[in-house]
């Protein structure tokens, strides 16, 4: 019985080991195999850092205001008896837009002018006689002071009625009209929005750091979304001298020529600020770019031997950059990479460093410094 036993686990034993074996030869071959194992190239496009001349330029936000802009409002009450003017045309300098109901005051006018005039007959009979003593000085006086008074009185009933003849103070466009044909305007009743359009202002805010730079008369180009294919070119003309306390900020204003009317008092513009000279950087495409919140890097691409194959291999190098302004696909490389540099420019995001890589431009993007998105 003992032997049976033992016989038993000395059995088990020996399968024991022999399954351990077994194992232990699929552990070796599987360290094998994964030191040995290398992971295929990566396909990537590629581009090169190249030298390029840019202009320097101040970049801002801002909007349109017009030269000269306001609500025509009623000086005085009265019932509107002409509308003179069409929405949206122009109109001259001085030029009626409403006229409301004088007749009042043309009546009271009538017997001013009466008054004067018999006023002015009395002083002028007076002024005779004072010449010949024949009266007393107080009497000429009174008669001088009546004719003044009803003159006074007559040019005060004018100005009512040409207050109420209400005209165009400069030339512009008006917009849509507040009132209506025999509506009864109360003082300070606005009328239309007048605005002169040619040349036009844009107020945009710049930087506190960046006042040595600005001055009256250099050149700003000027884009807006209302008008995608154009670029408007126009000069500084006031700073203001004041520099804003809560945001630091100093307040520009440009005048840019607006003779087809396309710009609009506030309309939101991209305004860029074009200092004198131009700088040399080096250009990338921005997808080039593998953007980080510790640091900006781009994938060098550079020839390796294999240690162990001696093949040549193509090697991705990860490089820390610096960058600055942003052009179309471009972006500035402050520091970090050399002129004519092979870097990778699509799909940065999956790479890592020390990968080998295999080149296929056949579907690069064309980077463009002014891309033209029609298909979007």
């Amino acid at each position: 019985m003992i032997k049976r036993i033992f016989l038993a686990v000395l059995i088990l034993l020996l399968l024991a080991g022999i399954l351990a074996g077994i194992k232990a030869l699929q552990v070796r071959s599987m360290i094998a195999q994964q030191s040995s194992f290398a992971l295929p190239p990566e396909v990537v496009t590629t581009a090169r850092s190249r030298s390029e001349s840019w202009d320097s330029t101040l970049t801002a936000i801002g909007s349109l205001t017009a030269v000269q802009g306001v609500t025509v409002s009623a000086e005085v009450s009265g019932k509107v008896t002409h509308i003179a003017f069409t929405p949206g045309t122009r109109v001259a300098a001085g030029e009626l837009l409403v006229r409301q109901d004088t007749s009042s005051e043309e009546a009271l006018l009538n017997a001013a002018e009466t008054a004067a005039a018999l006023a002015k007959l009395n002083l002028d009979r007076y002024t005779k006689l004072l010449a010949d003593n024949t009266i007393a000085q107080s009497l000429f006086d009174n008669a001088e002071a009546e004719y003044k008074k009803t003159m006074a009185q007559a040019d005060n009933i004018r100005t009512i009625i040409n207050k109420k003849k209400i005209h165009a103070p400069f030339a512009g466009r008006p917009g849509i009209r507040l009132i209506n044909q025999g509506e009864i305007l109360k003082e300070n009743t606005p009328i239309v929005s007048l605005q002169a359009l040619d040349p036009i202002f844009v107020d945009f805010l710049m930087p506190q750091q960046h006042l040595g730079q600005l001055r009256k008369g250099l050149a700003v180009r000027v884009t807006t979304d209302a008008l995608p294919d154009r670029t408007i070119e126009g000069k500084i003309t006031t700073i203001d001298p004041e520099v804003d306390s809560a945001t630091r900020n100093i307040r520009v204003q440009a005048t840019v020529a607006n003779a087809e009317e396309l710009l609009r008092p506030g309309l939101f513009v991209n305004v860029e600020v074009v200092l004198p000279g131009r700088r040399d950087l080096i250009v990338i495409p921005a997808t080039a770019v593998l953007y980080a919140p510790y640091s900006d890097s781009v994938f060098v691409l550079k020839e390796t031997k294999n240690e162990k194959t001696g093949a040549i291999e193509q090697v991705l190098n990860q490089q820390f950059v610096k960058l600055g302004e942003k052009r179309g696909d471009f972006v500035a490389v402050l520091s970090g990479l050399a002129e004519g540099e092979t870097i990778v420019s699509t799909g940065v995001f999956k790479l890592r460093n020390g990968q080998t890589a295999m080149v296929n431009n056949e579907l690069a993007p064309d980077f463009q410094l002014k891309p033209d998105p029609g298909d979007n």
